[in-house]
This record gives C-alpha cells, structure tokens and sequence, in this order.
C-alpha cells in the first residue's frame, strides 16, 4: 500500500499555486514517501512499515494503521525518519506471541542507524529519562531480515553520491530515492514483477531519477508492472498517466497494490 507518493516537499508545496499544487484531482496530493507491505499468515495480519517521514501520523490514521511488525528504512534524510516519535502509540500496544510487551524492531543500514540515534536521542540513548519514549529496538541491517515469514532484502541503490536502500520482498520491490542502480544490485531483482521506483519530475535531476530515466529502469528491469512515486508537483497525475507506456502507472497515496510474497 502506497502510504505517500510525494517528495521531500510535498505536494501541494508550501506558497505554490501551480496547476498540480491546486489540482482538485485527489491523486495529486502527495505526502512524504511511505508504504506499507501487509501480509496475513495462518489468519495472524502481518504489517511492516518502509520509511516514517513527517506524514506518517496522518498516513497511518487515513489507512487505520493499528499495528505493526517492523519498520525499514531506506536513509536518514527527513522526508523519510522524522515520524519516527509517532510510532510511541503503536509500540505502546506491541505484543509478542504470548501477550507480553515487546519492543518494534527498526531496521537501518549503520549510516542511517547513527543517524536515527543522533536525532532521536531521547529514545535510543540507555541514559534518557524520557518516560514515554517509543518502545522501539534499532537494529543494524545488513544483507536481509526475515520478518513474519517474509524476507526482505536490501538492494543498494545510489541516491547521488549517497548509497541507499531499496528493499525487495516476494516478486516486489521498492527502490525510492535513486538515480542508479548499482550492477552488482541487479541480481538481487532478478524475476521482480511489481517494482514502486523513483520518478521525481521530467526534467533532470542529480540524485534521482526522472520520468524517462525511471522507464528506462523499468526496461531493463521487465516487470510486468511498475509504479512512479516520489513524485514533485512537476507531474500533473492525469496526464502524466496517459503519456506512459505500459507496464507503466504513477502510484499515488492509498493505492494498494496486490503482491505475491
């Protein structure tokens, strides 16, 4: 599930009056880049959450988001951490298996991990006298993590000169906030038949990719559907949509999509 299909700004963008920050056209009001992989195993719902940014209380209320697994993160940039703090209510409710309380663990290459502590120090630091802190454990994440039964597997992506994470996960994949895919990465996609990649406007950009460069992704990747997000109010959905190729679409928050995992 699509929980934001917008950038680092939103869309609409603060004091702009372009066609798409004032589009009445739902699908074009994008919030901070988010989704969410849900799953049920032997009736027990399943939920994992990949990136928290400043959007994500607002997100996790619009899709009555009441539980989760876990959380990745692909970076330490803003647009995907600063909702970390709203996860206290949810971790407040996490139970393990036999009813205790538990901690949500959070999943975070090194980089990002320090990140995260450095920022969120009143949760993460053994000192903090803060008595409401999320009930959250970080973890490093390195290759891959099994969460209820599923694998999810960090794919490095090159985000300008900075190495990010996408994740793949059954026969989808998430690769937000890149401009490259590393070759060695490749491998790691092989078969993906539903991939959610950055497309963040027409026009060039140095650390992602443009609607032409994101298609040219999809070619060389041969799903049998793809989905842009990550999208600036550059990209007016309706007609963006029509001008796109198949297997081609634009996501857009809310939209589910069905995956096999």
């Amino acid at each position: 599930m699509i929980l934001g299909s917008g950038t680092s700004m939103g869309v609409p963008t603060l004091g702009c009056t372009c066609r798409v920050c004032t589009s009445t056209d739902l699908r074009d009001r994008r919030l901070r880049p988010s989704i969410a992989v849900e799953w049920t195993v032997n009736e027990k719902e399943h939920r994992v959450i990949i990136d928290t940014g400043p959007d994500f209380r607002e997100q996790a209320l619009r899709e009555n988001i009441r539980h989760l697994d876990a959380v990745l993160y692909t970076h330490s940039h803003a647009d995907h951490i600063l909702g970390l703090d709203d996860l206290r209510p949810l971790t407040f409710l996490a139970r393990n298996e036999a009813g205790e309380k538990t901690k949500v663990p959070l999943y975070a290459d090194d980089s990002t991990a320090i990140i995260l502590e450095r920022i969120f120090d009143y949760t993460f630091s053994p000192d903090s006298p803060y008595p409401n802190k999320a009930r959250v454990d970080l973890r490093r994440l390195v290759d891959s993590v099994d969460i209820g039964g599923v694998r999810f597997v960090r794919v490095p992506l090159m985000h300008g000169e900075l190495e990010v994470a996408g994740f793949r996960f059954g026969n989808a994949a998430y690769l937000t906030d890149m401009n490259r895919i590393p070759e060695s990465s490749f491998p790691l996609l092989e078969g993906v038949e539903i991939v959610i990649l950055d497309a963040l406007r027409k026009t060039p950009h140095p650390s992602h990719a443009n609607i032409e460069e994101a298609a040219e992704w999809v070619r060389k990747l041969h799903p049998r559907v793809a989905y842009f997000t990550h999208m600036s109010h550059d990209i007016l959905h309706a007609e963006t949509e029509q001008e796109l190729p198949a297997p081609i679409h634009l996501a857009y928050d809310g939209l589910r999509i069905p995956i096999e995992i």
